[in-house]
C-alpha cells in the first residue's frame, strides 16, 4: 500500500473513532474500538475494522447502528480529507481481540496444568471452563498456610 493511502487511511481511523466516541448517539453503537481502515486503491471504498464488547446479539446491533450512521460518518471524513471521493464506508467485525482473549486463557490453563500447582479441579468449572461462583480452591494464597508477610521499609 502507497505511503498516500496509509495516511488517509490512518486520518480515516482517527475521524471515524473520535466521531463515534464523541458524536454518535445512536444507543446501538457502544463499547466499540475501530481497530483499523483499509481503503481500496481508488479511494473510493473503506472497510473499518472494529471490536464490540460484548454479546453476539449487541455485536451485530452494534454494526447495524455503524451501518446505519456510515453517511454521518462520511460527512466528517469529507471535512478532514482533501481527496477526489469520500470512500464509502463498510464495517466488519475484528474478532482478533477475542481471540487473542481465549487464546491466553488457553495458554494459561497448560500452564497451570504443567506446574501441576493451583489447578482447578474439572469438577470446579462449568460449561464455559470459568469457575462457579459457589466452588472455591484451596491455595497458598487463599488457605491461610505459607502466607508470607508483606515486605515493607521498617521492621517490627
Amino acid at each position: 500500500m502507497s505511503r498516500r493511502l496509509l495516511k488517509a487511511a490512518e486520518a480515516i481511523r482517527e475521524v471515524v473513532a473520535s466521531t463515534i466516541l464523541t458524536e454518535v448517539r445512536d444507543p446501538r453503537v457502544k463499547d466499540v474500538t475501530v481497530i483499523g481502515v483499509e481503503v481500496s486503491p481508488d479511494m473510493r471504498e473503506a472497510k473499518v475494522s472494529v471490536s464490540v464488547m460484548g454479546t453476539e446479539n449487541q455485536q451485530e446491533l452494534a454494526i447495524r447502528g455503524l451501518q446505519n450512521c456510515a453517511g454521518f460518518l462520511q460527512s466528517k471524513i469529507a471535512n478532514r480529507i482533501e481527496a477526489r471521493y469520500t470512500p464509502k464506508l463498510t464495517f466488519k467485525l475484528d474478532k482478533g481481540l477475542q481471540n487473542a482473549l481465549v487464546v491466553s486463557e488457553l495458554l494459561n490453563k497448560i500452564k497451570q496444568e504443567k506446574s501441576g500447582a493451583g489447578s482447578p479441579d474439572i469438577d470446579a468449572l462449568d460449561q464455559d471452563g470459568e469457575l462457579d461462583q459457589d466452588d472455591s480452591i484451596d491455595s497458598p494464597e487463599t488457605s491461610g498456610d505459607n502466607v508470607t508477610p508483606p515486605r515493607g521499609d521498617t521492621q517490627p
